[in-house]
C-alpha cells in the first residue's frame, strides 16, 4: 500500500462529513500527511429573468460565499486543534467534479467524505455526489456513512 501524502477532506458541514472528517483527520495525523480540507458550493440556479424579493442574484452568491467562509472557520478552529499541516478551500462548482479536479490538482493520494445514505426515490433523483467521486477520482476514495442510531 502507498502511503497516503496528500488526504483531501471534502466537506458539506454536515453531520455525515464532521463524521468522515474524523477520520480524515486521524489519518492525516497518523500518516503525517498534507490535509486539504474542501468545500463545495454547489452552483446556484440561475435565477435572473425571475422575481425574488429583496436580493439580487450576485448579492445571494456573495452571501452564500461569505456564510461558507464562516462556516469554514468555524468548522477548523474546532474540529484541527493542534494540527497545522493542513489548507482550506471554497470552490463554487458541482461538488463531484470539484472535489476530483482538486484531488487531481493537489496530487491526493486519498479522498475522505461522509454519505448521506440516500436509497429509492431520493437517491433516483438527486444522486449520489459519493458515488461520482469514487467513480471518477484517480486516487482511493473513503466513504463515511454515520453509525446507525
Amino acid at each position: 500500500m502507498k502511503p497516503f501524502t496528500r488526504i483531501l477532506a471534502a466537506i458539506d458541514f454536515s453531520e455525515s462529513s464532521e463524521c468522515a472528517f474524523d477520520y480524515a483527520l486521524t489519518l492525516a495525523t497518523q500518516f503525517d500527511a498534507e490535509l486539504t480540507i474542501i468545500h463545495v458550493i454547489n452552483e446556484p440556479v440561475d435565477l435572473r429573468g425571475f422575481y425574488v424579493p429583496h436580493i439580487s442574484f450576485e448579492q445571494l452568491e456573495k452571501e452564500i460565499e461569505e456564510s461558507a467562509v464562516a462556516m469554514m472557520g468555524t468548522f477548523c478552529s474546532s474540529k484541527l486543534g493542534t494540527f497545522s499541516n493542513y489548507k482550506s478551500a471554497i470552490v463554487t462548482g458541482i461538488p463531484y467534479d470539484e472535489i476530483t479536479s482538486a484531488a487531481a490538482r493537489i496530487d491526493a493520494s486519498l479522498i475522505v467524505m461522509g454519505t448521506h445514505g440516500r436509497t429509492g426515490l431520493d437517491h433516483l433523483l438527486f444522486g449520489s455526489t459519493a458515488e461520482r467521486v469514487v467513480r471518477a477520482a484517480s486516487c482511493p476514495v473513503l466513504t463515511v456513512r454515520l453509525p446507525a442510531a
